[in-house]
């Protein structure tokens, strides 16, 4: 248990000077908050994949989500960390990210199965930005929904890498046929790929590990994975 707490404690200051890191790149160098807040997303979902090796006890993670989550709720609320939170629109992904880290990882433990952390972080972490510099790079077939504009270059820019992510995490991490894995993670991209569209204002942070978790635990019924 010792050692358990070490760990939180050592991805608590890791976590600390991520924030601190921002705020410096914010406020000394003048990187624009949008650029700072995708270093943050990143960064913290690439940490977040220390938790399940580092941390055996779902009561630390829980304990360590909640402080972060009330440092960013009140952070919202008192106008700090602008690194974060000084975009041109409103948001709530910042505060939604912890409460799902541990709903992954309680997920985790349930099922003694890392894809079921592993996925649904990574595909947040590394597929939303991807479909926000894609679609911005190459703004090709815009569209609406719920009065926010996407890109047909960006929906596809994500489904790809979040394809690519689950095959490489399935194919590594659980022993199953081919044909299995490349059902799960075009099942997985597909449902992903469509909250991503649909979800606005940081929600996505909540529907996007959400959706492919709905997958994974639909087809941990049928197939060897899971």
């Amino acid at each position: 248990m010792s050692e358990n707490i070490l760990h939180t404690l050592y991805l608590a200051g890791a976590f600390l000077i991520l924030f601190i890191s921002a705020e410096l790149l914010y406020h000394k160098f003048n990187v624009k908050a949008e650029v700072t807040r995708k270093y943050v997303h990143v960064a913290t979902g690439l940490l977040t994949m220390l938790f399940p090796p580092l941390i055996g006890n779902q009561w630390l993670v829980l304990a360590l989500c909640a402080v972060f989550f009330i440092i960013l709720l009140a952070s919202m609320t008192l106008n700090l960390l602008p690194s974060i939170n000084a975009v041109d629109r409103k948001t709530r992904g910042c505060i939604l990210y912890p409460v799902i880290v541990y709903g992954c990882y309680v997920m985790y433990i349930e099922y003694d199965q890392f894809i079921f952390y592993y996925i649904p972080i990574l595909v947040l972490t590394i597929c939303d930005p991807i479909a926000a510099i894609v679609g911005k790079t190459w703004p090709v077939g815009k569209y609406q929904t719920f009065g926010q504009t996407k890109t047909l270059s960006g929906s596809a820019g994500f489904f790809i890498a979040a394809m690519v992510t689950c095959l490489c995490l399935i194919w590594v991490l659980e022993e199953a046929p081919l044909s299995e894995v490349v059902v799960v993670s075009i099942s997985v991209a597909f449902v992903t790929a469509i909250a991503e569209a649909l979800t606005h204002k940081g929600y996505d942070n909540l529907t996007i590990p959400g959706g492919a978790l709905a997958v994974l635990l639909l087809f941990n019924n049928y197939y060897s994975i899971g």
